[in-house]
């Protein structure tokens, strides 16, 4: 906030004194970026705070509303910018400037170089701060956008184009806006849900199966409460012939290992195998072999032949969001072809993932 105060200043002095509006939005820029720092701090304290009764997941989504709040100051900044670099385009003027000028924006280009770095090793540091890496990316832009002030002065007075320096304006006040919808867009995707990563999910799946007489797993689940608070959900299939204390026992180990390996809090839920049942194994076999290539990345879990006055074949089908059949499409398809090997029922649950 300190160098951010020091930038603004200078920036705003000189844009003033030799009238240049990129200088000037430049400055303006630096000056939100402190508004943007006060924001992270109180979204810190906010996050750090422990679980209570109205927040029993804890307060660590605080970082999510603040990245949220830094993408609004920055798109406000940005309209008003490109406001003011219009009229000088329209305006026409011409621009001069003394040697400090490009002291001042040289220096700048130096310490957000510096900052930039800073902020990418503390979001790191601190398991992927969404603030400190809006911050970074803040202040990767912020050395581009004094680069284009710079270019745009030294055209303005050395090649005679008196509108140089407010088109340099709308340059920056662009990159400011694009940077502005990202920060909301990525903010606001968290906020919502956003799907965890590929290799968090690999990783854990990874972890489940290694443990002690897991037979498989499916159904897994990942929600996110903050950079460093994960919660999971998961299927495991155990034989169905082990003790139910024996199999609870198991399960709890499992979600302890993941807790302390990976540090998601885990909730396993129980999918028992029957190893003894060859008819029921025998038909999910042959039901695998005829829906092979039916739907692409189709998955079957959870089968069971359900022996009565006709037997049922029950199962669950997941398939990925982006197959564009309805689930009830997907469902009769697969009742068609479990019929096709003979005088059988059917139930099938579609899912997505």
């Amino acid at each position: 906030m300190g160098l951010n105060l020091l930038l603004a200043g200078a920036k705003i002095a000189v844009g003033l004194l030799f009238g240049l509006v990129s200088v000037l939005a430049d400055g303006i820029n630096n000056l939100s970026d402190c508004g943007s720092s006060a924001v992270s701090l109180v979204s810190f304290r906010i996050a750090a705070k422990p679980a209570d009764k109205e927040h029993p997941f804890g307060h660590q989504r605080a970082e999510y509303v603040a990245s949220m709040i830094i993408g609004c100051i920055i798109l406000a900044l940005a309209v008003e910018l490109l406001r003011e670099s219009a009229e000088r385009v329209t305006a026409g003027s011409p621009a001069s400037a003394e040697p400090l000028v490009f002291v001042v924006l040289g220096v700048s280009v130096l310490v957000k170089g510096g900052m930039f770095f800073f902020y990418r090793f503390m979001s790191r540091a601190m398991g992927g701060s969404d603030p400190l890496l809006s911050a970074a990316k803040d202040s990767a832009c912020d050395c581009l956008a004094t680069l284009a002030a710079i270019v745009g002065t030294l055209v303005s007075m050395y090649a005679n184009i008196p509108s140089a320096d407010g088109w340099a304006g709308v340059f920056v006040a662009l990159f400011i806006l694009w940077q502005g919808v990202g920060v909301l867009r990525e903010a606001g995707s968290k906020l919502l849900g956003q799907a965890p990563e590929g290799e968090q999910l690999d990783a854990l799946r990874a972890c489940i199966l290694r443990g002690e007489g897991v037979l498989g797993v499916h159904d897994v689940r990942l929600f996110s409460y903050g950079p460093e608070h994960l919660f999971a959900t998961a299927h495991v299939e155990r034989d169905a012939s082990e003790p139910a204390m024996l199999s609870h026992e198991a399960l709890d180990r499992l979600e302890r290992e993941v807790r302390e390996e990976l540090g998601i809090d885990l909730t396993s839920h129980l999918d028992p195998v029957d190893l003894d049942d060859e008819e029921a194994q025998t038909l999910e076999a042959a039901v695998r072999g005829k829906v092979q290539g039916l739907f692409e990345g189709l998955d079957l879990h959870d089968f069971r032949l359900v022996r009565g006055a006709k037997k049922t074949l029950v199962f669950e089908a997941a398939v990925p969001f982006e197959c564009k059949a309805k689930d009830k499409e997907i469902a009769s398809a697969l009742k068609a072809k479990v019929l096709e090997l003979g005088d059988l029922d059917c139930s099938v649950w579609v899912e997505r993932q």
